[in-house]
């Protein structure tokens, strides 16, 4: 089986978080899976997607993996204390957060925003899985109002970082008036139908209080990069990318 292929992140000065965004590169499930698809949810053979997300585990050295069956909701799950790469979740939810060490957190995306938090001295970290129905109700908002609420921390502590995702250019919304409420005409370009979710999402983290200069993104658009991304709008059967953050 191949290695799995992954991009890690460090944010600047926070020695003790590491971040990494799978790609669809290496793993061993078969099309239209293949390769690294680290979900079982979409219907892949479960002893492939074992296998992928094993050797992904330990390639990272992690042995506590958590993740939620994704609704797209605002549902964020504290301190989770079970969970391996092997273990299909009983959480419902689309965010995780958690203060221990070697615990890593899990979104899993084809097009959606992994948004990867963690507070400046590296005391805890989270992640959310936001689609635009997250952008809708201002998950990526609220969601950092009830982490810092549950840390008792200020927002203008946290950093951040935007996974590879549908870029603005592929985030066409043909039925945009119905999608969204109003207040989102900024984001919206009626000429080509598409939405930037990427500055909605960057927006709605400053509204919540983050300080522009602690915000990341990697502008990889999903849709546009098939050897390298699954993305659900491009083939509808396809695999899951995973992003994974954790204390070292």
């Amino acid at each position: 089986m191949a290695k799995l292929n992954f991009i890690p992140f460090f944010f600047p000065g926070l020695d003790n978080v590491s971040v990494v965004f799978t790609t669809r590169n290496g793993g061993r499930s078969k099309a239209p899976f293949d390769e690294a698809n680290l979900s079982f949810d979409v219907g892949d053979d479960p002893f492939d997607v074992r296998a992928n997300r094993t050797e992904l585990a330990a390639s990272l050295g992690i042995a506590h993996w958590h993740e939620c069956r994704q609704v797209h909701g605002d549902i964020i799950h504290y301190e989770p204390s079970k969970g391996t790469p092997g273990d299909e979740t009983e959480l419902e939810g689309d965010g995780l957060a958690t203060s221990a060490r070697g615990h890593a957190l899990v979104i899993k995306t084809a097009d959606c925003q992994p948004i990867m938090l963690a507070h400046k001295n590296g005391s805890f970290v989270a992640g959310l899985h936001n689609g635009w129905r997250g952008n809708s109700i201002n998950f990526p908002g609220q969601g950092v109002a009830e982490i810092c609420g549950h840390y008792s921390c200020d927002p203008a502590d946290l950093l951040a970082v935007r996974g590879p995702s549908l870029s603005p250019q592929a985030a066409q919304f043909v039925n945009f008036a119905t999608d969204f409420e109003p207040g989102f005409e900024e984001y919206y370009d009626s000429a080509e139908c598409t939405v930037d979710l990427w500055k909605l999402t960057k927006d709605q983290l400053i509204e919540a209080g983050l300080r522009p200069r602690n915000i990341y993104a990697l502008d990889m658009c999903t849709f546009s990069m098939p050897r390298t991304f699954f993305s659900y709008r491009r083939e509808r059967e396809t695999g899951r990318m995973c992003s994974l953050i954790w204390i070292s």
